[in-house]
C-alpha cells in the first residue's frame, strides 16, 4: 500500500490539483511576456510569430493554474496559423493511451457530432489530470490533422523503475548539479519527509520520465509542441538537458508559464510568461 501511495503522487509529478473554474481572460491581460535573452517585453503575438519559428518547442506549466491552460489552449490553435503544425505531444498521456488517441483522433476527422466528456471515456483520460483544466486543450489537439502524442511513462514502467532504480545514460542529464537541484525539489514537495531509498527511486523515475520526453520530442513531426510541467520543461534540469545529450544540435525553445514570485532566468526557459496565481 506504502509503494502504491508512492507511486499514485510521483504520476501526478508531485503536483495535485484542485478542481477550479477556467477564468476567461484575454491574453494581453494576462501578465508579462519576457524575452528573458534580451530581456525584451514582448505582446503575444510577438511571441507566437518567434515560437512559430522553431521547430521544436516546449511549454512548462503549473499543472493546476487555468490560465496556463488556457495559453495552451491559444497555441495549440494559432501555431497552425503561422506553418504548418507537426505534432503535438503532452506529458498527460501515456504511451498505453496511444492506440486509442490515434483511433479516436482518425475518427474525429470526420467532425462527428460527440461530447467532449466522451472522448476523454474513449482515450482513457487519466483522472489525476482533471478533465475541467485540460478537455479543451486535448480536444483542440484531437480535432487537428497533426498527430498527439504521449510523452510519459506508462505505470509499469514507473513501478519498475521504483523497485529496480535506474538513470539514462548522458553528460549533461545526469550531473551531479543536476540531479542534487532535482532531490532538492522531490525532498520540498514531500515536506522534506522522505527516506533516502525513495528519494533515489523519485530521482530516477523524474529522468527517465524527462528522457523518454526527450526521445518522443526528437522522434516527432516537427514543428513539435511539447507540454509538461515547469520542472521537466526546465532548461536548467529537464528534458533539454536529455535532449542535448540525445541531439545537441536540436536543442528546444522553452517558454515557462509561471505565477508571480517564481524565479525564473535564461538558464532555465527562453521565455517567460508570468500569469496571475490561482488560488
Amino acid at each position: 500500500m506504502r509503494l502504491l501511495i508512492l507511486l499514485a503522487a510521483l504520476a501526478l509529478a508531485a503536483c495535485s490539483q484542485t478542481p477550479v473554474s477556467s477564468p476567461k481572460t484575454t491574453l494581453d491581460s494576462l501578465g508579462k511576456i519576457t524575452d528573458l535573452r534580451s530581456g525584451e517585453s514582448l505582446s503575444p503575438d510577438q511571441l507566437l510569430a518567434r515560437l512559430a519559428a522553431q521547430p521544436r518547442v516546449i511549454v512548462g506549466e503549473k499543472h493546476d493554474n487555468p490560465y496556463h491552460h488556457q495559453i495552451e489552449l491559444w497555441l495549440v490553435q494559432n501555431l497552425p496559423q503561422q506553418r504548418p503544425q507537426g505534432s503535438v505531444l503532452m506529458e498527460m498521456i501515456n504511451p498505453n493511451q496511444q492506440d486509442k488517441v490515434n483511433q479516436v483522433k482518425q475518427w474525429l476527422q470526420g467532425d462527428p457530432s460527440v461530447r467532449d466528456g466522451r472522448v476523454a471515456e474513449l482515450i482513457g483520460w487519466q483522472s489525476g489530470w482533471k478533465w475541467s483544466l485540460y478537455g479543451d486543450v486535448v480536444m483542440a489537439a484531437m480535432r487537428a490533422p497533426y498527430p498527439l502524442w504521449s510523452a510519459n511513462l506508462d505505470r509499469d514502467e514507473i513501478m519498475a523503475f521504483y523497485q529496480q532504480p535506474s538513470f539514462p545514460q548522458g553528460q549533461l542529464s545526469v550531473r551531479p548539479v543536476v540531479q542534487k537541484a532535482l532531490e532538492e525539489t522531490i525532498r520540498t514537495s514531500h515536506g522534506g519527509k522522505i527516506e533516502p531509498q525513495q528519494l533515489h527511486a523519485m530521482l530516477a523515475i523524474q529522468q527517465q520520465r524527462d528522457r523518454r520526453m526527450a526521445e518522443r520530442l526528437l522522434a516527432a513531426p516537427t514543428p513539435a509542441l511539447l507540454i509538461a510541467g515547469g520542472y521537466h520543461a526546465a532548461k536548467s534540469v529537464g528534458v533539454p538537458l536529455h535532449v542535448q545529450d540525445l541531439q545537441p544540435a536540436a536543442l528546444p525553445t522553452v517558454l515557462m508559464l509561471a505565477e508571480p514570485g517564481v524565479q525564473v532566468d535564461k538558464q532555465v526557459a527562453d521565455y517567460l510568461w508570468i500569469t496571475p496565481a490561482v488560488k
